[in-house]
């Protein structure tokens, strides 16, 4: 296993550093740098892209080049140069890419381009947030959806099965933002009912609450989007769990457990129980990651929540490349990684899984 682990560990390298280049390479080709988006804020165009509507020769690269800038023809050129050398900006793109590695490899992400604080300080800042819609999503995705499977599957072909199916499908077609603006319109006092809050994950006077009083406040806050997030992964797990219930108890063991005497709850939980759970709970960093990365920008806007989703969409639009980029890495790293822990929990969960024999 330790073989397998290490020639894991090494594809990592290979992998994160083709994202970064893919990356890197492609926001060369995107007009809009950093130092446009300063240029049209100092000429009063508010917003760079409002200068690309209206018009303009020559747009430059990834935020850098010899290329006229737009906007920019009222400005000394001596303060351009001064805005590309603060960004980096002149430097080849190359030289600019081996620096940026060089220094991720040290985990030194540098800072924003805008707001005057570490890209670490700004992850961490932002962070809370993120992960409470990604834990608590899965959390109750799986406390939901564990259970729900083993009833499908035991009930298989049942009326129980045939209307469950059809509220599963019918949560899995119903998009997470499209729930979550049913949920602020029915309970969040869009339309009807001001049972929970709409802002935030506590109150103002969250601080002079008791301890109990803290963990009801949070937990009021964070229903809606934890439910919002869930709609959708709750009813994959759910018809994952039921097919793999299913495909377990057609097998020889089971049916030989069953002459022996056992009773349906010992063979269904001392038995099968463990072997189809084993693609299910060896998901769950996987699905954890994809909850805590992925789809949380529009639930985090419409419940307006500072998370690392909004962080990223900011960032992108600025042009603020050091948390683009920064973000990118890390949460590259992150994924990648998660991958090695969940081959390791298929191990855990079953010690008869053995990767390296495989490769």
């Amino acid at each position: 296993m330790g073989a397998y682990i290490l020639r894991r560990l090494l594809l990592v390298i290979p992998t994160l550093l083709g994202i970064m280049i893919i990356n890197f390479a492609l926001v060369q080709f995107v007009p809009g740098g950093p130092i446009e988006q300063i240029i049209a804020q100092m000429e009063g165009g508010g917003d760079v892209f409002e200068s690309f509507a209206g018009g303009g020769s020559e747009v430059s690269q990834g935020g850098g080049g010899e290329s006229d800038y737009i906007g920019a023809r009222g400005l000394p050129p001596e303060f351009i140069a001064e805005l590309e050398r603060e960004f980096g900006f002149d430097k080849p793109p190359l030289e600019r890419f081996l620096n940026m590695m060089w220094n991720y490899m040290r985990f030194d992400f540098g800072e924003s381009y805008f707001r005057s604080i570490s890209v670490i300080d700004l992850v961490l800042e932002k962070m809370p947030v993120s992960i409470t819609l990604g834990l608590w999503s899965t959390l109750l995705a799986y406390m939901i959806s564990i259970p729900l499977g083993i009833r499908k599957a035991v009930r298989d072909g049942s009326s129980f099965d045939t209307w469950t199916s059809g509220a599963i499908i019918v949560g899995y077609a119903i998009p997470g933002f499209l729930f979550a603006i049913l949920l602020i319109v029915l309970f969040a006092g869009g339309s009807y009912w001001r049972i929970f809050p709409l802002r935030g994950l506590t109150s103002d006077n969250w601080e002079s609450l008791s301890l109990v009083g803290k963990v009801l406040d949070y937990f009021w806050h964070i229903a809606l989007p934890v439910l919002a997030s869930t709609i959708s992964a709750f009813a994959t797990l759910t018809l994952l769990t039921k097919n793999s219930f299913l495909d377990e108890i057609k097998k020889q063991y089971v049916m030989t457990a069953r002459a022996k005497g056992l009773s349906e709850r010992k063979v269904l939980y001392g038995h099968v129980f463990r072997n189809a759970m084993l693609i299910v709970i060896s998901g769950f960093p996987a699905l954890f990651i994809g909850v805590f990365f992925g789809g949380s920008l529009i639930i985090e806007t419409l419940f307006s929540l500072d998370g690392l989703g909004r962080l990223g969409f900011e960032a992108a639009v600025a042009r603020d490349y050091p948390v683009v980029f920064g973000t990118l890495f890390a949460f590259s790293l992150m994924g990648l990684v998660v991958g090695i822990v969940t081959d390791l929990t298929y191990v855990l969960i079953d010690p008869r899984i053995d990767f390296e024999r495989r490769g």
